[in-house]
């Protein structure tokens, strides 16, 4: 079989691999976003991957190394990010994450780029990680979810109320990454996290995640999900319910795993390919 990292795939006898852009209606805005689809007639396994916040890595790599591998890979922008209309939250992160997958799941979109929407994953980056997971908490249709160097708000909202000062160096450190962002501050981001506390927390999703396979991946140099704090506390809970399928791995890399993609985007392919190919 070729190796989805080095060779491109041609089936001579059906479709070309394609790149075509997709727009997801969330809200009533629309999300620009990019489907890339396998060659051949399918139905393709479908992948979602969600950013992180702001969103400098977008993951492209991932999403055409795992389209050379077979599966269809969506890559999209929230709400007001990086140009798409509406207002950043995390909330409006959640529902557009919920929305994308209403979007793949769609018979016209299914139909048209040859989907098989009953293999579903919804893997996330930094933010995107907490994203992805929440979203396969409350959507059971997602069959398998992947977080990598997820982003625990719950756990950093518990941590910021036993020690208000915590808060404030939040507010400081999200003030920085505004700029492509519309409709919020970073006052607003810390508040919304506060408020939301125990229910944003990933420990408290084991039981919903129980019986569907589960990648998490953390990264030992990651100075902003730190994995004691972000990836551990997960294993532990997701590891000890009934049935799990948990898959688990830390690179010694950082917060983006700027220099450890390859060895990512292997261990993510590994996975689809047991769990979804």
């Amino acid at each position: 079989m070729a190796d989805p990292l080095i060779t491109d795939p041609l089936d001579p006898s059906g479709p070309r691999a394609a790149t075509v852009p997709l727009t997801i209606g969330s809200a009533g805005t629309p999300l620009p976003g990019v489907l890339h689809v396998p060659a051949g007639p399918g139905p393709h396994p479908v992948l979602i991957l969600l950013h992180g916040f702001p969103g400098n890595e977008r993951n492209f790599d991932l999403a055409h190394a795992a389209r050379r591998a077979g599966y269809a890979s969506l890559v999209f922008h929230y709400r007001g990010s990086w140009g798409a209309g509406g207002s950043w939250s995390w909330a409006h992160v959640l529902e557009d994450a919920a929305a994308a997958v209403t979007a793949t799941r769609d018979p016209a979109t299914v139909a048209a780029w040859r989907l098989d929407p009953d293999r579903l994953a919804v893997v996330g980056h930094s933010a995107g990680g907490f994203a992805a997971l929440m979203t396969a908490a409350a959507l059971p249709p997602v069959a398998a979810a992947g977080s990598i160097a997820g982003f625990d708000f719950g756990a950093v909202a518990a941590a910021c109320r036993a020690d208000p000062a915590l808060a404030a160096t939040y507010v400081e450190a999200w003030r920085d990454e505004l700029l492509p962002l519309a409709g919020t501050s970073a006052e607003d981001l810390v508040a919304e996290m506060l408020a939301a506390g125990d229910a944003y927390r990933l420990t408290g999703l084991a039981d919903r995640l129980a019986g569907r396979p589960v990648l998490l991946v953390g990264a030992g140099l990651d100075t902003v999900a730190p994995p004691e704090v972000h990836h551990l506390p997960l294993v532990e809970a997701y590891a000890a319910q009934p049935g799990s399928l948990l898959e688990h791995h830390v690179l010694d890399t950082d917060h983006a795993l700027a220099d450890q993609r390859v060895a990512l985007a292997r261990t993510l392919i590994g996975f689809l390919d047991r769990r979804l190919g």
